[in-house]
């Protein structure tokens, strides 16, 4: 295809890879510190329209779009502290020309707003949602089939301790990426959430613990690095990203998991990747 007419297909950035807290230090300085947080650049674009997830790692899509705002929406798969932390220092998204629309998941008859607000008002935070500049809509969405910028949406729920999770698959006519980075895999997994991976061109998922650690796995509500390998292989899936790294797991013992697996079916996510997601 002549350089003029290509499309450049869809991407994504990896603002964010770890679970539960964010990880500083020279330990953690190759695969990155940040939670979770993936935004999703269309076909053809240059900068992120979707985010799945506001981790810490959501404070990285500020420099990269260089001064601009953000105009887009943030599709949150849980409200646990790791996944929402970001708000607030997103300056990007607070500020009078942002435009941001947010949907987490439905849950005891409560707005989204009130929902967010449940961790960001006084006196666990000094702002409301409403205290975020810029035009701002708060939704709380079921699971079921959306159109969010553009992209098919699939929303699944998952298993995963505490509040109601959702797994996303995010799909247009070029590709298809699911997303899933929390998950507790040996607890059972219905034929809803193996339908929502199957055959899926992409597939970010918990790795957050190893076989070995199991007992902390299951307690924590989250899946082993070879849950994550099993999953995928059973289900078709074409690509790894093992996501949602233990605050504790150092770069050195991600090399290791990184070299254990074949790196055209396996890759362990590192911040500031970028993942290009189209069909074969």
């Amino acid at each position: 295809m002549p350089p003029s007419t290509y499309a450049a297909p869809v991407r994504l950035i990896l603002f964010g890879v770890r679970g539960s807290t964010p990880s500083p230090g020279l330990d953690f300085v190759r695969y990155g510190g940040h939670t979770s947080c993936v935004g999703i650049v269309p076909e053809g674009g240059t900068t992120p329209t979707l985010v799945l997830d506001a981790g810490t790692g959501l404070r990285e899509l500020t420099p990269f779009l260089a001064g601009a705002p953000f105009h887009g929406s943030i599709l949150v798969s849980h409200l646990h502290w790791d996944h929402v932390q970001g708000l607030p220092f997103f300056a990007a998204g607070d500020r009078p020309d942002a435009k941001v629309d947010l949907h987490v998941p439905a849950q005891n008859a409560r707005t989204g707003r009130d929902l967010l607000a449940a961790a960001m008002a006084p006196p666990n935070f000094p702002i409301t949602p409403e205290g975020l500049e810029g035009q701002w809509s708060f939704s709380a969405i079921d699971a079921g089939y959306h159109t969010i910028e553009g992209f098919r949406v699939r929303a699944t729920d998952v298993q995963h301790k505490g509040g109601r999770t959702f797994g996303y698959r995010v799909s247009d006519d070029t590709g298809s990426m699911a997303y899933i980075p929390d998950h507790v895999v040996s607890h059972g997994i219905d034929d809803a959430v193996r339908d929502l991976i199957l055959d899926v061109d992409v597939l970010l998922h918990d790795a957050q613990f190893l076989d070995r650690e199991r007992p902390t796995a299951d307690n924590y509500g989250h899946s082993t690095v070879e849950d994550a390998v099993r999953l995928a292989r059973e289900c078709g899936v074409r690509h790894l990203v093992l996501f949602h790294h233990s605050p504790a797991r150092k770069d050195e013992a991600l090399d290791e998991i990184s070299g254990m697996y074949p790196p055209e079916f396996v890759t362990v996510a590192a911040q500031g990747g970028v993942i290009e997601v189209r069909r074969p």
